[in-house]
């Protein structure tokens, strides 16, 4: 079962908010990053995500028209033919999607699975992100509570982002300032709107410090420890204890103090994407320094084709990536957990 099925997934979250790990969510925009993904996972034991943005999507689309669903759906059929060789299971989840893109983006690929289901088969995702955190809470909570129903019918988990998470991360941009905390009003309100499971299931990224990219220390205050006042203010008013699935946005670069933290407070899911890309990028430019000779046409010379074929220095890449994703598991406990 190398793809979840709707019911492995909530069996996945489950054991990670129970067990207190999180599944690492990694962005892909290639097969080969998708492989390097997929092989992370396998050597560490672990279950994962693979995630894709709007602009990952577009990308994978082909710069010809930049189809951001054409990119989505061939990349999640690939996904299931090859995830098979790798022994682990993964969920494909689709990764920050505003508003002004849902129509091009999040609800086409909602129908995609609609069909599917209808037709006795599983979901092509089994997540797909809302994005609402630079419209009012109140905007953001009433296209939540539409996108959410039809999630829920088409047996797929929605993730929202209540509040805004600084930096920049496709086009979407928010300064890093006070701005960057989740309240517990905010997280009673979202209860208001999405239930708490009743509804359909969903996964909660609140706001405590977060930043898209890497920054150099003392640039971002991270607070994890807000993640449990939230739990707290929100179980004493619906009775019910650790209430929400927690999103940790902005993973790349936390210490695993941080990191341990979140994860002690209710975060099953992590995304990665800067590190990731650095780690696949890293060899590569390595490959380029050491090999300048061989790469280019020096001086009217004719290189070296066992240099410049793309097969030699992705290898490296993809190494280079899975090494990232190994140790990204080991930081989010999730080694070794995979589900026999």
């Amino acid at each position: 079962m190398p793809i979840a099925t709707p019911e492995v997934y909530n069996e996945m979250l489950d054991r990670a908010k129970a067990g207190k790990f999180a599944y690492p969510a990694i962005n892909v925009t290639s097969s080969q990053t998708l492989h390097a993904a997929l092989r992370g996972f396998a050597e560490a034991e672990s279950d994962g995500i693979i995630q894709i943005s709007t602009g990952g999507a577009e990308f994978l689309g082909g710069q010809h028209n930049k189809d951001m669903v054409t990119g989505a759906v061939a990349l999640a059929e690939f996904a299931h033919i090859v995830a098979g060789k790798y022994g682990i299971t993964v969920a494909l989840h689709t990764d920050h999607c505003p508003k002004d893109k849902l129509d091009g983006y999040v609800r086409p690929l909602l129908d995609v699975s609609a069909e599917r289901v209808k037709a006795g088969r599983d979901p092509l995702f089994q997540s797909h992100m809302w994005d609402g955190s630079a419209e009012t809470l109140a905007d953001n909570l009433a296209i939540g509570q539409e996108l959410l129903a039809q999630a829920a019918a088409a047996k797929i988990i929605l993730e929202v982002e209540i509040t805004p998470t600084g930096g920049e991360e496709d086009g979407v941009t928010h300064e890093i300032n006070d701005e960057l905390y989740t309240t517990v009003d905010d997280a009673i309100r979202t209860a208001e709107a999405l239930g708490l499971g009743e509804k359909g299931r969903y996964l909660l990224a609140a706001s405590f410090g977060n930043v898209h990219g890497v920054y150099k220390p003392g640039n971002v205050v991270l607070r994890p420890e807000l993640l449990k006042d939230l739990q707290e203010g929100v179980g004493a008013k619906y009775g019910k204890q650790s209430p929400f699935d927690f999103v940790f946005h902005g993973g790349s670069g936390s210490t695993e103090q941080e990191i341990a933290t979140a994860l002690e407070n209710g975060v099953v899911k992590m995304n990665l994407d800067t590190d990731t890309q650095y780690a696949f990028t890293r060899p590569v430019a390595d490959h380029m320094f050491k090999n300048y000779d061989g790469v280019l046409k020096v001086d009217g010379e004719v290189g070296s084709k066992k240099t410049y074929d793309p097969r030699t220095w992705g290898k490296s890449a993809e190494a280079g990536m899975a090494k990232r994703v190994t140790e990204a598991c080991a930081n989010l406990r999730s080694t070794g957990t995979r589900i026999k």
